[in-house]
C-alpha cells in the first residue's frame, strides 16, 4: 500500500487560538461523532473497541421488525399475546425496564414498538420476537444477518433485549451506523423515538433519551446501561444543516451520562463549519502506472470534498493518497483506483474513492521495460528502508 502525503495544512484562522491547543475531550472512555452529511469524524475514542450494547441492541430488533412490517409478514395492528414467559422475563416481575403489559393479554405491533422505543421495554421485545417466530429470542438470527448485509462487521447479538451476555458485543462505530441506518431507511418506524411519552397499562414513562428536549434538534436514540458495561447513549441529531450521530459509552453514572451528552453534542454542533477540499473531479494527486503509455494517472473524487473544520482555526489537517501500486496497465478512466484520507491531529476524518481520470493504455515494449527497472528499484529502496 503506497501512501503519499498530498498536504499539510492549518484550517481556518490558525492565529485565533495557540497552534497547540488542547483537542477536545470527553470523560467517555469510548465516544464517536459523526457529521454524516460530509462523513466528517469529529471525535473518535475508542471507537472500534468491543463493547456491550446493553439495551441499544434493541436497535436491532427494531430494525428487525421494521423490516418484517416492511415485506407484510406482520402489520401495525396486529395483536401478539404476553405469554408467561414474556412477562416473567421482562414484564413486571422482572425489575427491568418493561411496559407493564398484562400476561396473556394481547398488544399490537405498534404499542409494543412503542414500549420498546419510548420506554425500552423488555417485555416488548420479547413479545414482538416471540409473536413473529414462535420464540422469544427468535429474532437473533435475523438480527445478525442483518448486521452482516448493513456491514456492522464487529457485531454480533445474542438476545433481543441486550440483557447482558459476555459473546454479545459490537462497536461505537457499529452503533451509530446502526441508528443511522434506521434513520434513512426505515424513517416511519424510527419517527417513534420522537415521541416523548407512552402510557401503557395506565402507567406513564417518559422517552429514556435525555437529550430528546433539550433543544438540540436530537430526533431519536437510546440508552443502554449494565453493572459490566456502564452507561451509554446514541443519539441522532440535526443542527445548523448538518447531520450528527453520537454514541458515548461506558460512563460511571445515568446523571453522568445526560451532562457528558450534552456537552459533546453541543460542541459538536457549535464549533464547526463545512469547507470544501477538493471539488468534483478536480486533481486530487496522482498515482504511479506500471507498463501503460503514461508513467502515472492523475486521481480525483466523483463528488465535490467537504470536511467539517473548526471554527476557532489552528487545527492540523494532513490529507493522504492511499493506493495499491503500482497500477497496472490498462487503467480505465473512472475505475476506482484508490482512496483520500484526511486527518486532524493525525486521526482519520474522512476516507473517500479516488477514481483516475483518464485511460492509460498498455504501452510499448520498451516503455514495459524502462518501468519494470524503475520498479525494480524502487522495490530495493524500498526494502533497505524497511530493514533500518
Amino acid at each position: 500500500m503506497r501512501a503519499i502525503v498530498i498536504g499539510l495544512f492549518m484550517a481556518g484562522a490558525a492565529l485565533m487560538r495557540p497552534l497547540h491547543a488542547e483537542p477536545f475531550a470527553t470523560t467517555a472512555p469510548v465516544a464517536l461523532v459523526v457529521e454524516t452529511g460530509s462523513g466528517t469524524i469529529l471525535l473518535d475514542k475508542n471507537a472500534d473497541k468491543p463493547i456491550e450494547p446493553a439495551a441499544m441492541a434493541k436497535i436491532m430488533t427494531v430494525a428487525v421488525v421494521a423490516q418484517a412490517l416492511r415485506k407484510g409478514e406482520t402489520t401495525r395492528e396486529t395483536a401478539y399475546p404476553i405469554s408467561e414467559e414474556t412477562w416473567r422475563k421482562g414484564g413486571a416481575p422482572s425489575g427491568s425496564a418493561t411496559m407493564f403489559a398484562a400476561v396473556r393479554s394481547r398488544v399490537r405491533v405498534d404499542d409494543l414498538l412503542r414500549g420498546i422505543m419510548v420506554q425500552a421495554a423488555n417485555d416488548a421485545c420479547l413479545a414482538l420476537s416471540e409473536g413473529l417466530t414462535g420464540q422469544g429470542e427468535g429474532l437473533v438470527p435475523r438480527m445478525n444477518a442483518l448486521a452482516g448485509e448493513i456491514g456492522l462487521g464487529h457485531t454480533q447479538f445474542r438476545n433481543v433485549t441486550g440483557f447482558a451476555d459476555a459473546e454479545q458485543l459490537t462497536t461505537a462505530r457499529n452503533l451509530t451506523h446502526l441508528l443511522d441506518w434506521l434513520r434513512s431507511n426505515e424513517p416511519e418506524v424510527y419517527a417513534i423515538y420522537q415521541e416523548r411519552d407512552f402510557t401503557w397499562n395506565k402507567i406513564r414513562q417518559t422517552n429514556r433519551n435525555p437529550l430528546l428536549t433539550a433543544g438540540l434538534g436530537v430526533d431519536g436514540g437510546v440508552t443502554g446501561a449494565s453493572d459490566t458495561a456502564g452507561f451509554g447513549i446514541v443519539v441522532s441529531a440535526s443542527h445548523g444543516g448538518q447531520h450528527y450521530v453520537m454514541m458515548l459509552h461506558g460512563l460511571k453514572s445515568n446523571a453522568e451520562r445526560a451532562v457528558e451528552a450534552r456537552r459533546v453534542l453541543e460542541w459538536a454542533e457549535n464549533s464547526f463549519q463545512p469547507r470544501l477540499m477538493f471539488a468534483k473531479g478536480e486533481a486530487v494527486g496522482e498515482a504511479v502506472v506500471y507498463g501503460g503509455t503514461a508513467k502515472s494517472v492523475t486521481v480525483a473524487a466523483d463528488r465535490d470534498v467537504s470536511l467539517l473544520v473548526n471554527t476557532a482555526g489552528g487545527e492540523k489537517l494532513s490529507a493522504k493518497l492511499l493506493y495499491d501500486g503500482p497500477l497496472e496497465a490498462p487503467v480505465r478512466k473512472d475505475s476506482a483506483v484508490g482512496r483520500l484520507q484526511i486527518l486532524r491531529e493525525g486521526h482519520v476524518s474522512l476516507e473517500i474513492p479516488l477514481y483516475a481520470t483518464a485511460d492509460v493504455p498498455v504501452g510499448s515494449l520498451p516503455q514495459r521495460a524502462f518501468g519494470a527497472i524503475y520498479e525494480l528499484g524502487v522495490g530495493l529502496i524500498q526494502g533497505r528502508h524497511d530493514k533500518r
